[in-house]
């Protein structure tokens, strides 16, 4: 696992950190862990992030946060959110600029994601070898 470059827990309608949910990202896949006794900890390789987009309501603009909207191509995460976000744009912006280094790290396109698609929905990795 990379270095951890944004962590931060889901926050509450006014802006405490009093949820069970923790948001995370490294340079090659985002983390979303939650759960008090049971535990669940979900991961997208941010190369399968399609795109992002950032919600900001009356409320959240006066507590300083957003949601950040994630559209993937991941099989479990396809259309999740990180609520209630802390310096929102700031976290989007990087998360933006993440999954682009990665895309061109292994040389993936926009439009490789909405024509290499196999039958169940999942890119493939490799065609003769290399990746796309």
């Amino acid at each position: 696992m990379g270095e951890i470059l944004f962590k931060q827990r889901k926050r509450n309608w006014c802006g405490l950190p009093w949820t069970f949910t923790v948001y995370s990202y490294d340079e090659e896949r985002l983390f979303v862990k939650s759960g008090v006794f049971s535990i669940r900890e979900d991961e997208v390789r941010l190369y399968r992030i399609l795109d992002i987009s950032l919600k900001r309501s009356f409320i959240q603009r006066i507590f300083g946060m957003g949601t950040i909207v994630i559209d993937s191509s991941d099989k479990t995460m396809k259309c999740f959110e990180l609520k209630n976000i802390k310096q929102s744009r700031e976290a989007k912006e990087q998360l933006s600029q993440l999954v682009e280094e990665e895309r061109q790290r292994k040389r993936i396109t926009g439009r490789e994601f909405m024509s290499d698609h196999d039958h169940d929905g999942y890119i493939d990795d490799y065609d003769d070898g290399h990746y796309h």
